[in-house]
């Protein structure tokens, strides 16, 4: 099976359960050939777990720890005072995006004491999705700036939350100061149409990356 990105159009396909596994799909369609590897990250307590979760077709890995009061003076909670739990390692998931291609998609903590295992994380992902969140634009600058220096690139997804302002998407591409061609789509992370649209942005994006540096 290769790793990498074919440049044929993204056709989603729906996941087919194996019977007696609660709706999962266990194993890979026999007509996959192509498996990439993408990065799911973002700031603090923007919905990377929820992401994986509502997208993944296997039982997703989660690493999720209850926050103690240890962290309290580190991770930021303004507006998010209802959180109780942190990734503390990675989030890892599986999804058949067409009858060819399959993803894995790897979700980092956000906090920067994590910087070290994205590092790691990175090696063999072909690109990653950036989860933002409107009330909180500014903690976004630190995760791209990160993938910058990493090399990969990215496409973001603003994740909506009940109550965050709304704002035009030529207002937040200046806030974030994207570049024209950065893929910047909104998505409702728990839900799973909405989140593989903006997973489906990022692929495409990664495909024409693809064609240009071998044209």
């Amino acid at each position: 099976m290769d790793f990498a990105l074919a440049s044929e159009p993204v056709d989603p396909v729906e996941p087919v359960p194996v019977p007696g596994t609660g709706g999962e799909q266990l194993y890979l369609r026999r007509t996959v050939s192509t498996a990439a590897k993408l990065l799911v990250v973002g700031h603090f307590a923007v919905g990377k777990t929820t992401f994986v979760g509502s997208l993944s077709e296997i039982r997703p890995l989660r690493t999720e720890e209850t926050m103690t009061q240890a962290g309290a003076g580190v991770d930021d909670l303004a507006g998010i005072e209802g959180k109780t739990t942190t990734t503390v390692a990675m989030d890892f998931g599986r999804l058949t995006l067409s009858d060819s291609l399959v993803l894995y998609l790897f979700g980092a903590p956000g906090q920067q004491r994590f910087t070290r295992l994205w590092q790691d994380m990175t090696q063999g992902a072909l690109g990653a999705l950036v989860l933002a969140d409107t009330r909180r634009l500014e903690q976004s600058f630190d995760v791209m700036g990160l993938l910058e220096e990493l090399g990969l690139p990215y496409g973001v997804a603003v994740n909506h939350f009940d109550g965050a302002p709304v704002h035009p998407e030529e207002e937040i591409r200046e806030a974030l100061d994207l570049l024209p061609e950065t893929p910047l789509v909104t998505c409702d992370a728990r839900d799973r149409v909405s989140s593989t649209r903006a997973l489906i942005a990022l692929v495409e994006y990664l495909q024409r990356r693809t064609v240009r540096e071998h044209a």
